[in-house]
């Protein structure tokens, strides 16, 4: 398939480009007032998430109003979960929230898995097939899930939390349902995002929010492993592994069957390329409360990220756009890379 704008594909096979390709974590959102009118007129979130074509639409958005180097499905990674038998629901300004949680093996056993569970979730597929068509070729689509450990984190603990100190005491007293319950996930996710392939996403990206909260050896039990399986499952597209302040991992990360790994804003360049060289493409990582600044403050800030990575790096934010952020700051930082040349040597 050819795209009239791939530059984020020949950045992923390390292959020589003009500049970096750049697109946002959450670019579909709040920020856009065409997303927040399309809100609005729903029920809920939930509405959006499952509905095929108002998905397609949103995930367009962002690549008409900032144009952007790729395109990310709309959804929500707590689509998994609920696949699997776990409903969840979106509560306006509390967000997430699971009126059963997780407590017992009975629980976890219960579960369904894998191609059972991913089989519901077309309406996924669906809008990933909509979209492909409403990009009419325009710019590569990215699809995602969460990583097992950030999936297991909300299915124990019931909602968002500053420590996760349920899911974390699970996995110090039941290490075994634990493993079960993760490798349940897993299972899901691989056939999840293989169905994302089959319908037409280019690359795929697993995000593990919550991965800073586990020590290094926690995160090496409890996470990593079941990673590397999904990275190895998927390898028909591209992958991008963000382990949201788990540094300490990514020198293992790089060793997965992973192209790219995406970094938060408390680490530099120069530390994660002393880790493994160039042997992975990186992402990131401005602090996302820069955008809150001047425009000048912005273009400067933009720049010196780019000329630290150097070469063989996919411009983003070190997490999501915040909703209150203004557009204008999003948009300079989009068109300062859109400007922008790679010296030539």
């Amino acid at each position: 398939m050819n795209l009239d704008n791939n530059l984020l594909l020949r950045t992923l096979n390390h292959e020589q480009v003009e500049r970096p390709p750049i697109w946002l974590m959450r670019q579909a959102g709040r920020i856009l007032p065409q997303y927040r009118a399309l809100r609005g007129s729903l029920s809920g979130f939930k509405e959006l998430v499952s509905t095929p074509q108002l998905a397609a639409e949103v995930t367009i958005q962002p690549v008409d109003e900032l144009n952007v180097d790729a395109a990310i499905i709309f959804s929500d990674i707590l689509v998994i979960p609920e696949a699997m038998g776990l409903d969840y629901e979106m509560v306006e300004k509390v967000g997430p929230s699971f009126p059963t949680t997780i407590k017992s093996l009975a629980q976890v056993e219960k579960l369904e898995s894998g191609d059972n569970a991913a089989e519901r979730l077309d309406y996924v597929y669906e809008a990933v097939r909509a979209t492909k068509k409403g990009l009419n070729n325009r710019v590569p689509l990215i699809g995602f899930s969460g990583a097992p450990w950030t999936l297991l984190a909300y299915m124990v603990e019931g909602g968002g939390s500053k420590t996760f100190s349920k899911a974390k005491k699970m996995l110090y007293q039941e290490p075994e349902w634990s493993h079960l319950l993760l490798s349940k996930i897993t299972d899901t996710i691989i056939a999840y995002l293989q169905n994302k392939i089959a319908a037409g996403v280019d690359v795929v990206q697993i995000f593990d929010s919550w991965a800073g909260l586990l020590s290094p050896a926690q995160y090496k039990t409890f996470a990593l492993p079941y990673i590397e399986k999904i990275a190895a499952s998927v390898k028909r597209v591209p992958v991008i592994t963000f382990a949201k302040g788990a540094h300490h991992a990514i020198p293992e990360i790089s060793e997965f069957e992973t192209d790219a790994i995406g970094l938060d804003w408390t680490i530099d360049a120069a530390v994660v390329k002393g880790f493994i060289g160039d042997k992975k493409i990186l992402q990131g990582n401005l602090d996302p409360c820069q955008l809150y600044a001047k425009h000048k403050e912005i273009e400067k800030s933009t720049i010196e990220l780019v000329e630290k990575f150097g070469s063989k790096h996919i411009v983003n934010l070190g997490h999501g756009v915040y909703p209150d952020t203004p557009l204008d700051g999003v948009k300079t930082f989009v068109n300062t890379i859109k400007n922008y040349t790679y010296p030539t040597n």
